[in-house]
């Protein structure tokens, strides 16, 4: 005999003064309940890979001069280059993420440090981490 066979079967109770609730509003009882509403978004940023910029040695730097110096004196080449570049975050202080494009150079600016390619991309010898021709 269990603790509840006294009650088990009798009749369902219904109101004689409200009305039953639809089943839509029944059913929003039961939603998903965000108390913290940009939690979910924050836990995605946190999980969202970035990485921090690498330092290049001094060896690199000078190899990446003589290559840029190169690409400026065969400008009017138009040479062809793959360039793999640091893109800062605009979320993630100081992390970011790196990309690697091929295109034609247009050209080299010296007084702002940058390189643009053809379709007028603008990267930061800064930010450059490899050179290939």
């Amino acid at each position: 005999m269990s603790n509840y066979d006294d009650i088990i079967n009798m009749p369902h109770h219904v109101s004689k003064i409200r009305k039953p609730m639809s089943i839509q509003n029944r059913s929003a009882q039961f939603a998903p309940f965000s108390a913290l509403t940009t939690y979910d978004e924050k836990v995605r940023e946190v999980a969202r890979e970035t990485s921090r910029k690498i330092e290049l040695d001094e060896d690199i730097k000078l190899m990446l001069n003589d290559k840029l110096s190169f690409i400026k004196n065969n400008i009017r080449l138009r040479p062809r280059v793959t360039i793999t570049y640091f893109v800062k975050d605009t979320r993630k202080e100081k992390r970011g993420s790196y990309k690697t494009i091929t295109l034609n150079v247009k050209s080299v600016d010296e007084v702002y440090k940058r390189i643009i390619l053809v379709d007028n991309t603008i990267i930061s010898f800064d930010n450059i981490v490899s050179i290939e021709s």
